[in-house]
Formats: structure tokens, C-alpha cells, sequence
């Protein structure tokens, strides 16, 4: 029995390459424009929708791995700024321009000088040089949205369940399961045309332990909290790409860090649907709610600016079953309004609104859910 045991240690010892031990993890500091941050390119997960916008993480609504992973190839993808080919793309892509870091609360976006249509290619060049594919695009909102890939892979095989079981009943040792992200950007155009807006927000999702210690010990994806050093540092590497100087664009960012937290009143509306409040002009509130909106991965159908209105498509939880699993969430979607009204001098309302105008109950109280997930968001 001895040699046995043994025999296992060795065996996951002669593993350390790829199973980092708990208390042998070094923190790093994070430094802008320093970070090495590392993507597999075809370590794909084109359907991990889990809405965590509506919902916390957990087991139940959470998506076993082997119904979502691609086939795996070691293909990796760095975003570190010694790496030559990501420098020669963007030095091809890039001409010099100027572009602002701006602030609302939470609430951080570029201004840059050029026209929306540049900004879009600019952007979708921009993530498919670094590995990720553009998944969704919608250029009449302007909103591009990249497929899922994981970052920081410290088990790259995804079939080492024997070599956990044996690390879990000899070693006692905890390990890290892999974190994966996708980005949504979003191109307001303003001033005319003649400058965009630009938004980047970041999603992440985690590989956590079911049945921990048992023999049905399994993984599934659960939404991951956000990493906000990672979404800034690729806000400042879109920034370079854009055309920024880096030591400007890091200067900018790191004035714009500090974040003024936003009062926001939730409150009962027109037949009982819930609103929210913002000290805010309507412009203002309209950026701030375009923000959660991509922080939540809500799926925007169109919106006006003039009219002050996003039209959304949500899947409600409650509304799962057996025919969204066989055909997907996108068969269950319903479609609600969103708008923005400015009621008196910097104080702007957001009502929800049924578009079916049925009026149900359950619709209202989803009100209520919904816009208390876009309050949470500030």
C-alpha cells in the first residue's frame, strides 16, 4: 500500500508543471500594461449563456463542461507587449489619433477621434488579433460581442479527472480550475459623427466543483465576479490600439480610476412595474444604463437615443425547461422596453415596459428583478 502511494506522488509530482499547489501561489502586483495575461485561441466555448444578470451562481442553472467544450488545441495566444506579432498588428491597424478616458460613477469609456465605421473594424481587428472570434455583431446598435476563451489555464488538459482524484485522496491538494471571458464592445457615435464612444465591458465565467470528495465529483460553469484589473487593462490596450500613446493612455486611465458610487431609488411605477431613479441628466442615465446593460450581457435588439429607449430580448429563469435545453434560450426570449425620460433638472426615470401588454403579474415582478440587477451594477 505504501508503494503504492508512493507511486501516485511521484506521479503527480512529475505534474508540476501544470498543478500549481495552493500555498505555493505567488501574488502578483498588477501593473498596467505589464500584465501577462494568456488565452488558448481554440479553446473555445461558443454556448455558455448562463444570464448572470438574473441570476446567482449555482449548481442548478450552472452548465456541465462536457457539453460546451470545443475541440481543444494548444494554440496560445499572448497579450503580453513583448509579443511580436500583437505589436505588428497593431502597428499596421493603427494610425495616431486622439482618444479621452471619460467617467460617470462607475461608469468608464473612450472618446476617440475617428468615425464609427473606422472605430468598428479597428475593433474587430483589435480582438481577432488576440485569438478571440467575434461571435455576435450588430452594427446598426454597435455592438460586437467575442466568443468565450480561457484565460489563465493552469490545467491545460481538460481530461485530467484521474489525475485529480489521485492529487484529492493522497495529496490533499487544492488546485485551480480555469476562468473563461468574453468582451462586448459597444461604438456610440457623437459630435456629429466625426468621434465614437467606445464602451468595452468583460464577462467571466469559472469551472467550479459539484459533489467535492465524492465519487461523483464533476465540473460545471458558473458565472465568475469580475475581474476589474483585467477589464482595464485591456481598455488601455484597446486604447493603444486605437491609436493612443501608451505612456498617455496609461496616464489617462489611471486618472480615471477612482469611482464616484451613484445613488439610484428603485420605485413603483405606472401600474406597478417597477423604475429607477437617476440623479442624472437623461443623456447621462442613458450612457449609465447602456453600461449595465453590457456588464449584465443583456441581449439588445435596437435602441434610439432620440427616443430614449433600448428594446431587450431576456430569457426569464422561470421560463426554462426542457424546450429552451433542446433549442436554446434564444426560443424562450421575450421582448421588453427600456426608457429613459428626464422628469425635472438632473433627475431621470427608467421605466420597464411589457411590449406585449399583457400586463401579467409575473411581468411585473420580473420588473422589480431586472432593474434591481442594473441598480446592483453602480
Amino acid at each position: 500500500m505504501l508503494i503504492k502511494k508512493l507511486t501516485t506522488l511521484l506521479l503527480v509530482f512529475s505534474l508540476g508543471g501544470c498543478i500549481p499547489l495552493g500555498n505555493q501561489e505567488k501574488q502578483k502586483q498588477d501593473r498596467l500594461g505589464e500584465r501577462d495575461i494568456k488565452y488558448y485561441s481554440n479553446k473555445t466555448l461558443t454556448s455558455l449563456e448562463v444570464p448572470p444578470d438574473l441570476t446567482k451562481p449555482s449548481a442548478k442553472n450552472a452548465l456541465k463542461l462536457s457539453e460546451y467544450v470545443a475541440n481543444i488545441q494548444k494554440d496560445l495566444i499572448s497579450f503580453s507587449e513583448k509579443d511580436s506579432a500583437i505589436k505588428e498588428a497593431s502597428s499596421v491597424l493603427r494610425t495616431p489619433s486622439n482618444v479621452e478616458v471619460m467617467k460617470s460613477g462607475s461608469l468608464r469609456w473612450l472618446v476617440v477621434d475617428k468615425k464609427p465605421d473606422a472605430v468598428w473594424g479597428l475593433g474587430k481587428s483589435f480582438f481577432k488579433s488576440h485569438g478571440f472570434i467575434i461571435n455576435k455583431a450588430n452594427k446598426k446598435i454597435g455592438v460586437m460581442e467575442t466568443d468565450f476563451l480561457e484565460n489563465h489555464p493552469e490545467i491545460p488538459d481538460q481530461s485530467l479527472g484521474l489525475i485529480r482524484s489521485m492529487i484529492r485522496k493522497v495529496t490533499k491538494t487544492r488546485y485551480t480550475l480555469p476562468i473563461v471571458d468574453k468582451y462586448r464592445l459597444r461604438i456610440e457615435p457623437t459630435d456629429n459623427g466625426n468621434k465614437t464612444e467606445v464602451y468595452l465591458s468583460l464577462t467571466s465565467m469559472q469551472e467550479v466543483l459539484t459533489n467535492k470528495g465524492s465519487d461523483d465529483e464533476n465540473t460545471i460553469w458558473q458565472s465568475q465576479a469580475k475581474d476589474h484589473m483585467l477589464e482595464t487593462e485591456m481598455l488601455y490596450r484597446l486604447m493603444t490600439f486605437l491609436g493612443s500613446d501608451h505612456a498617455l493612455a496609461r496616464e489617462k486611465i489611471m486618472a480615471a480610476r477612482e469611482q464616484q458610487k451613484l445613488t439610484i431609488k428603485i420605485a413603483k411605477s405606472m401600474g406597478g412595474y417597477a423604475k429607477l431613479v437617476f440623479s442624472l441628466t437623461q443623456y447621462e442615465t442613458w450612457n449609465n444604463i447602456g453600461w449595465a446593460l453590457d456588464q449584465l450581457g443583456i441581449d439588445v435588439e435596437d435602441k434610439d437615443v432620440k427616443e430614449g429607449s433600448f428594446y431587450i430580448n431576456i430569457a426569464k429563469e422561470e421560463d426554462k425547461g426542457i424546450f429552451s435545453r433542446l433549442f436554446g434560450d434564444d426560443s424562450i426570449k421575450k421582448s421588453f422596453q427600456i426608457v429613459v425620460r428626464q422628469v425635472d433638472s438632473n433627475i431621470t426615470e427608467v421605466y420597464f415596459n411589457d411590449l406585449s401588454e399583457e400586463n401579467k403579474q409575473a411581468t411585473i415582478d420580473f420588473s422589480y428583478q431586472f432593474l434591481g440587477n442594473i441598480a446592483k451594477q453602480f
